[in-house]
């Protein structure tokens, strides 16, 4: 007996379904559920009113780095990778990707949406509380006894390549390169990990696998989490450039379009489209004033912090109410006049920062950078992008890039820049 392509779609969309309510069921120890909900059919719903609730007594900050692709993320990440009374992970969502999404549909679905983030606001929760066993559920194969070789990026995370959790052979503060971490430490024991976590005084985790801030909503208001938003937002052009670069294949017709001058028919608008709608609909939200999210969302422009690092992450670090680490300033002095062709990372952080930044005039075509404004004219204007009104103004060095971000809101479709909406804005906490 032969099934039809229907069947095979809906038998493995519900074994999804099954696979992730089997994880929450069955791991979610730390959650609580409403007297009386079970009887009622809804004993999955989280009680927000609930007294059981454990509140956040230690006032550990939770920091969630919000990016997308090639936005600056890897570099945001590491101005609190550095800090050391800083617990940071890099990109764990991957590992919530990888297990409920199939590869071939990579997460584009609405359902897909869904899965993942229902099943990624549970880990963050987890791993906010040092919890890293439940990142297991996720990890293939299943972690041995609490230990693994399969964490993503290990070696992004400073803690997860030190003692104790790593214990190299060298002198005792030696600091290894993210391919000698996987290299010399060996399995990652969980456990070690999680007692690392614990004795620092904050955590930061950097996504690129949550669309945008609406999304985080639960999270900011569990009372059982110190949770700040920093939200990097860059140029669409900029990113629209560097992942055509890096994502040879994936964005072979933009390439395309590049090297013969005309547009394919069959080009996929949504892998710039999708970014600008995403950072709108954030932007918007702040714009909102929701009280749910006030004093808890800074947004920073990759521009701003490429062209002056030290005094933008200052400004992160007061949003945030923690001390600048001299290992911080350290290594932003270290990491951002270098030369970019000594990384040996696709994803590397060595940069000449103000360069890179504008880098992307120099690698799009007029008809490309048009094609773009055009189709993401909304959020350049919300952001303060300027328009290029022709090729010699692209790709002139000296022509201006980012108008004032008060401007440019005032000239956007959507709410009107007034004062009011501007001290909203700095109440919470965003620095345009």
């Amino acid at each position: 007996m032969q099934c039809s392509w229907k069947a095979v779609l809906l038998l493995a969309l519900a074994s999804i379904a099954i696979q992730y309510t089997a994880i929450r069921t069955f791991t979610a120890k730390s959650f609580h559920t409403c007297p009386g909900l079970a009887e009622a059919g809804l004993a999955e719903r989280l009680c927000e009113e609930s007294p059981t609730f454990a509140y956040n007594l230690s006032r550990k900050t939770h920091i969630l780095i919000l990016a997308t692709t090639r936005s600056g993320s890897s570099f945001v990440g590491q101005l609190f990778n550095q800090h050391l009374d800083v617990f940071y992970l890099f990109e764990p969502l991957y590992h919530v990707q990888n297990t409920l999404i199939p590869r071939f549909t990579q997460g584009k679905s609405p359902a897909d949406r869904r899965v993942m983030l229902g099943a990624s606001r549970d880990l963050l929760r987890s791993l906010y509380d040092c919890d890293l066993y439940f990142l297991e559920n996720y990890i293939k194969p299943p972690p041995v006894n609490h230990t693994t070789d399969r964490i993503f990026r290990r070696g992004a995370s400073r803690v997860l390549c030190s003692r104790p959790v790593c214990d190299p052979p060298g002198p005792a503060d030696l600091v290894l390169e993210e391919g000698d971490c996987v290299r010399k430490c060996g399995l990652l024991n969980l456990t070690v990990a999680a007692e690392a976590c614990r004795e620092r005084s904050h955590v930061a985790i950097k996504t690129v696998r949550v669309p945008e801030v609406n999304d985080l909503r639960a999270l900011v208001e569990d009372p059982r989490l110190n949770l700040k938003v920093i939200q990097l937002v860059r140029d669409p052009r900029g990113i629209l450039a560097s992942r055509s670069e890096t994502f040879r294949d994936t964005y072979r017709l933009w390439r395309l379009w590049y090297g013969t001058g005309r547009k394919p028919y069959n080009l996929d608008v949504t892998q710039l489209t999708t970014v600008c709608e995403d950072f709108s609909n954030s932007v918007s939200t702040g714009l909102m004033r929701p009280p749910w999210l006030k004093g808890k969302y800074m947004l920073v422009r990759y521009e701003d912090l490429a062209r002056n690092p030290m005094k933008k992450t200052e400004e992160i670090y007061g949003f945030l109410g923690i001390p600048l680490d001299s290992h911080v300033a350290r290594w932003i002095q270290n990491n951002t006049r270098g030369d970019p062709t000594l990384g040996k990372h696709k994803y590397g952080t060595v940069r000449n920062s103000a360069a890179t930044a504008e880098k992307w005039r120099f690698r799009l075509s007029y008809d490309i950078v048009s094609f773009a404004q055009n189709a993401c004219q909304q959020v350049l204007a919300q952001l303060g992008y300027k328009i290029a009104a022709s090729e010699e103004e692209l790709k002139n060095p000296s022509s201006v890039v980012m108008l004032s971000v008060c401007l440019s809101l005032v000239a956007a479709p959507g709410p009107v820049m007034t004062d009011e909406s501007y001290e909203l804005l700095i109440d919470l906490g965003v620095h345009l």
